[in-house]
């Protein structure tokens, strides 16, 4: 058995779906083992930024920021349509209306923020914070909108909160392409055949997860704390898709325009670097 690599990916099912037949040995994985590290998106986003683990889950707006160190991996990514973040607030408010206004935000790396960015250049003020203190923040006034992603989406309406602007489907209105939430990537350093047999042993417990959804079941709910097991399903059903198997061509698309588009506008440095190896 070759030395354990580090992985590190988030605590909400669709990973913990996605990762439990890789990190408990039920695929091949090519004599690869893995030590992971469960953490909120923006903390894994942060530690790619200083390049500490070996492979892990980022947000498709982060890569941009370290695409030199780290290649993407063709499967595990959270990437599809009618799944992007919503922008909500305690009124149905226009969003010109939020100019100089404060939004919560689940991190500067995530691709909710980009995505926010993009849509609205003229809004500037971000309050950054975990992902699940954001309703709370927009509910108590400490922030006058919030972007939430994962299970809020599922939630919001019982906090009564209002959707002023559903970020997916605006860029799926925009581009035709679906929305690149977070994908997997490896450090370029473990070399390309490394990176290959990853890549292949992450595909292979995608389907492997796919065919057994119950397998996972108590592995999920460790991990997923308060959640509840309708939504808990509802997250895992949106997020875990084809393109989670194999992004294939539209999927790789999605991620270019993605990252042209954040680099047109002067939100991630210019690369030269392929995104896969």
């Amino acid at each position: 058995m070759k030395n354990p690599l580090t992985l590190g990916f988030s605590p909400c099912p669709n990973d913990t779906f996605m990762f439990y037949p890789l990190v408990h040995g039920l695929v091949d994985t090519g004599g690869y083992s893995f030590n992971e590290r469960l953490e909120d998106v923006e903390t894994l986003n942060r530690l790619a930024v200083k390049g500490v683990l070996d492979v892990t889950k980022v947000s498709y707006a982060a890569l941009g920021h370290f695409r030199e160190q780290y290649a993407l991996l063709r499967a595990g990514s959270a990437l599809g349509r009618g799944c992007g973040p919503l922008l909500v607030a305690k009124e149905p408010l226009d969003p010109a209306a939020l100019q100089g206004k404060t939004i919560a935000i689940p991190g500067r790396y995530t691709t909710a923020h980009l995505l926010m960015r993009l849509y609205a250049p003229g809004l500037t003020t971000f309050l950054e914070m975990p992902f699940h203190e954001i309703m709370d923040a927009v509910m108590t006034g400490r922030a006058d909108a919030g972007v939430i992603i994962h299970e809020s989406r599922f939630t919001y309406q019982g906090f009564g909160l209002h959707q002023l602007v559903d970020l997916g489907e605006w860029w799926e209105n925009e581009t035709g392409l679906p929305i690149p939430l977070g994908g997997i990537v490896a450090k370029r350093s473990l070399g390309a055949d490394t990176i290959r047999a990853i890549e292949q042993a992450l595909a292979d417990g995608v389907e492997y997860a796919r065919n057994n959804p119950a397998a996972a079941t108590q592995y999920i709910r460790e991990h997923a704390q308060e959640m509840n097991e309708q939504v808990c399903a509802a997250h895992i059903g949106l997020y875990v898709n084809d393109f989670s198997q194999q992004l294939g061509a539209e999927g790789e698309q999605a991620i270019a325009e993605l990252l042209r588009r954040a680099e047109a506008a002067g939100l991630v440095p210019a690369s030269e670097a392929p995104l896969f190896i």
